[in-house]
């Protein structure tokens, strides 16, 4: 058995879903890929995101139960007729919605960018039109 975030019985914990072995095994491997990171980097990896990696494994081998065709399907990005359209992110078909989620508070896939203000976004550099950049006063 291959050592993994999460047991089977944290699956039936938070999913109230039974699974294998090979289940799991085949959650832990997609997470894995979506995170670059492996179980063998157990020890390098804080507390709070092997939480997040926990539940993400755990919410992925219960909706795999229910992908029969989770490791065979084509990329779509639009089905239908002009009112009959899908589309899909990126990973809609090959993750469970609830794994997505876990996965976006796992700290090193977390948005990095910063906002970076402009100098007049509060009106203390910025020009004395009034009717352009609203009230203006210097510090």
């Amino acid at each position: 058995m291959a050592e993994t975030w999460a047991t089977v019985d944290d699956v039936l914990t938070y999913t109230k879903i039974t699974v294998t072995d090979e289940d799991l095994a085949a959650a832990q491997a997609q997470i894995d890929v979506r995170t670059s990171r492996v179980y063998a980097d157990k020890a390098m990896i804080s507390d709070r995101d092997q939480y997040w990696l926990k539940l993400a494994v755990a919410y992925q081998a219960a909706w795999l139960v229910a992908q029969p065709d989770a490791f065979q399907r084509l990329e779509m990005t639009e089905a239908g007729g002009a009112t009959n359209r899908s589309m899909y992110t990126e990973t809609a078909i090959v993750l469970a919605p609830d794994a997505r989620w876990a996965l976006k508070r796992v700290s090193w896939l977390k948005s990095r960018s910063l906002h970076v203000r402009a100098a007049d976004e509060y009106g203390r550099f910025g020009r004395d039109d009034n009717s352009l950049w609203g009230h203006y006063e210097p510090l």
